[in-house]
């Protein structure tokens, strides 16, 4: 039997969705309203007329690879500008600045240039949540963006930022906000804060953190709290952070595990590049099975889409090599098609296609077929780099490079 927490979450359905009250139409959060890639009620054109979508608005932005998150008419930013890491709202309509908040930030990455953001921020009702690549875990209010609360992860509980600083985007359930923290010294790989204070509910594993972000997922009537780490996947209870299970995925040196779990019933698909490839897994109350592992699809950190029993997913590496689009079943292994010749690339499905957006500026929108592949449009929309994961809300997508926030019109008309 469900315990009382888990009944009120059940309660309001936010046992799939993992967030508060979502409204039909945002994107409040990493991989939109479901964590898995999939856009609620929205009706997308089948192709542009004048050959790409018309552009909205345009705003000029800070440093980061970190996409927005949208709630009704709001669209939230976390991005760097100097010596501070900044939430910026702006109006969803017009691209006009709403508030902006402030937190000081002296971060340095290792490898790449770039030193803002990495995490999408998480909107729950009236709070935003956002993830420092220094471990600043800060709560703002939505309307307005004054601080509610900052917690120093990598401080409070020795953790540190690995290649690329902090960045995985963290999860509200209820009254509780869930972050892979990464203090393997100190029992706080991940960690529960309370969404109202921000004070520690739980610390639970030695892992070190990754790039991908928590999922709760529900087995025979049990939650579990999944969460891929820097070598392995773990299943925590959320109200007690007690752990479930584990199985080993990843590898030591220079790799990195980016994508999230994709979930579709007492299964979940796992994958990552630099020769780890993908894990097919049952879910079981207290363990997990292998069901096959092998290099089937390797994708550096897109996280892939199941829908109608397929997984949409892209094979490869930002850094180098060929990359392709893949169609397959993810149960009997049996690949529908393959597409090569592309960018490497994030994905959104909504209304029976897939929005490809490829990190050279360039978006596909492709039929989600089994049957193979049929491109209806393609188009360039930015210059530079489009590293961060796009959002798609009522009918708006949003896209950033490393100076330009953009939103476009793709709605059907």
């Amino acid at each position: 039997m469900l315990n009382r927490f888990f009944q009120v979450v059940c309660l309001f359905g936010l046992i799939l969705s993992g967030t508060s009250l979502a409204h039909a139409g945002d994107w409040p959060q990493i991989l939109g309203p479901h964590r898995n890639g999939i856009a609620d009620a929205e009706q997308i054109a089948d192709g542009w007329q004048g050959g790409k979508p018309p552009q909205l608005w345009e705003a000029r932005i800070g440093a980061g690879f970190a996409g927005v998150s949208v709630r009704g008419e709001t669209v939230v930013l976390f991005h760097r500008e100097k010596g501070n890491d900044k939430l910026t709202a702006f109006d969803a309509a017009e691209g006009t600045p709403r508030w902006t908040t402030s937190f000081p930030s002296t971060f340095r990455p290792q490898i790449v240039e770039d030193n803002g953001p990495r995490a999408m921020p998480t909107i729950d009702q009236d709070a935003v949540l956002a993830y420092s690549p220094q471990g600043g875990l800060y709560c703002v209010d939505l309307k307005t963006g004054e601080k509610r609360w900052e917690r120093q992860t990598h401080e409070d509980f020795g953790a540190n930022g690995g290649y690329f600083g902090a960045g995985s985007s963290p999860l509200v359930v209820g009254k509780r906000v869930f972050a892979i923290v990464g203090g393997d010294k100190k029992r706080a790989g991940v960690v529960a804060f309370d969404l109202e204070s921000g004070a520690t509910l739980w610390t639970a594993i030695n892992d070190q953190a990754s790039y991908s972000a928590p999922v709760l997922a529900v087995v025979d009537g049990t939650p579990h709290l999944l969460c891929i780490t820097r070598l392995n996947l773990v299943s925590l209870d959320p109200e007690t952070g007690e752990e479930r299970f584990r199985t080993p995925f990843g590898q030591r040196g220079p790799t990195v595990n980016g994508a999230l779990p994709v979930i579709s019933g007492k299964h979940a698909l796992l994958t990552a590049s630099y020769g780890i490839g993908a894990q097919f897994l049952e879910l079981k109350s207290k363990g997990v099975e292998v069901v096959w592992s092998d290099e089937l699809l390797s994708s550096q950190y897109t996280t892939p889409i199941h829908i109608d029993g397929a997984i949409y997913g892209i094979d490869g590496r930002q850094d180098g090599g060929e990359i392709s689009l893949k169609c397959f079943d993810p149960v009997t292994r049996k690949e529908h098609w393959s597409k090569s010749g592309f960018g490497y690339a994030t994905l959104i499905a909504a209304d029976g296609k897939l929005l490809v957006m490829q990190t050279d500026g360039v978006l596909k929108l492709v039929r989600l077929s089994k049957t193979g592949y049929e491109e209806l449009a393609s188009a360039e929309l930015l210059s530079g780099t489009t590293r961060a994961l796009p959002a798609l809300a009522n009918g708006r997508f949003y896209i950033r490079n490393e100076r330009t926030l953009s939103c476009f019109d793709v709605a059907k008309r």
